[in-house]
């Protein structure tokens, strides 16, 4: 049942990629790209291969750096380790599993989740394996990992908490998962001693890290409508925390700020978002499901600018690459606005195949991959 609940957002990129044939159906055509004055200089660095990318698997998966390397995985089984500033290849393994996450990497660990419901940690500066572990269905979102454990989310609603050292399970936090949800779950957050978990009914959830007891639930967003597709309110895309903060974006529902003494909410606004929320000094950046693009004061929720230049083009979650918001969309381009005003300033495209996964940015360079595996790395 959940495999098939890709549709819902796929169809939108099925649509844009095939529109040519003039079967739109109820799918509003993605915005046609306006010539553009590129009024900052963007260079692509450099582009590698990562075997056939995720397809439509829907998993969104992107690079993480540590700094010094850049980490990638193929649902093919590739596991990558890159030189952050060249592109060089620092080491390949073939794992023969079909990875599915994005990799989580901290305190010299390197943890990725599988379609099988594999966990596998390795050591980022050699690739070699350390441990293997199980959980109880597959794992699409990042691992976090960080005060000696990597905490894995399952796509049956689980979480889990592993030793870094041996694997060893510290514990596991079930919850339940609504019928009908989006193929997606956000990744685990850990914040001040807490691991952030946003869920498929709508809920925000905070674990204590030591032990996975549930210290308190917000209700981000409650499903209504009269069928199972307007009540979905899946809480799917990244969340931001600074400072004692948690933001996250639902489905069909809300972008809210959120305390972490005990969960008190801050502020919410209406704006329906599957693809998340991302935090730079006191503003929030989010791209809703119609593709418009907002800029959130962190204190309020308020607007203080919109750009609706890309409607219906399906965008990641923005990432910040200096001064500049950067989203990649369902025809292979990535977009930069001035993160002041929201104002389009440069654009380059990846590959002719859809962006959906965030752009990952590590000092001066972006990264971003296509669902065909095209890695390139950008820098203005």
């Amino acid at each position: 049942m959940r495999q098939a609940l890709v549709i819902l957002l796929m169809a939108g990129l099925i649509a844009g990629c095939g529109r040519s044939s003039g079967k739109r159906e109820n799918i509003e055509p993605p915005a046609e790209l306006l010539p553009l004055t590129t009024t900052t200089s963007v260079t692509q660095a450099w582009q590698r291969d990562l075997d056939k990318g995720e397809g439509r698997l829907g998993t969104r998966q992107h690079p993480v750096s540590d700094g010094m390397r850049l980490y990638a995985a193929s649902p093919k089984g590739g596991l990558y380790a890159f030189n952050a500033e060249s592109g060089a290849q620092v080491w390949r393994l073939d794992t023969g599993l079909r990875l599915s996450s994005t990799p989580g990497v901290g305190e010299g660990t390197l943890v990725v989740g599988t379609l099988d419901g594999d966990v596998v940690a390795f050591n980022p500066e050699s690739g070699s394996e350390r441990w293997r572990a199980k959980v109880s269905s597959e794992v699409i979102s990042a691992p976090a990992v960080g005060r000696g454990v990597a905490v894995v989310r399952s796509i049956d609603g689980r979480v889990f908490a592993f030793s870094i050292t041996d694997g060893e399970r510290r514990w596991v936090y079930d919850r339940g998962t609504p019928a009908l949800t989006l193929r997606g779950n956000s990744a685990p957050v850990m914040a001040d001693g807490l691991v952030l978990v946003g869920y498929d009914s709508g809920q925000l959830v905070a674990l204590r890290g030591d032990d996975g007891v549930q210290l308190w639930e917000q209700a981000i967003a409650f499903g209504e409508g009269r069928s199972e597709l307007e009540r979905m309110v899946d809480i799917d895309g990244e969340m931001a925390y600074d400072r004692g903060e948690v933001y996250a974006a639902a489905f069909n529902a809300q972008v809210v700020g959120v305390s972490l003494e005990g969960g008190r909410p801050l502020w919410n606004r209406e704006l329906s978002s599957y693809a998340g929320v991302t935090l730079s000094n006191q503003t929030l950046f989010v791209a809703d499901r119609d593709g418009v693009i907002w800029a959130l004061d962190r204190n309020s929720g308020a607007a203080m600018w919109k750009q609706d230049a890309l409607r219906h083009r399906w965008l990641t979650t923005p990432a910040v690459h200096g001064s500049h918001v950067v989203v990649g969309d369902l025809e292979g381009y990535l977009h930069w606005f001035d993160a002041e005003t929201g104002n389009p300033v440069a654009r380059h495209r990846l590959g002719k195949k859809p962006i959906r996964a965030t752009p990952h940015v590590n000092g001066d360079l972006l990264y971003a991959v296509s669902i065909d595996g095209k890695l390139g790395a950008y820098r203005h």
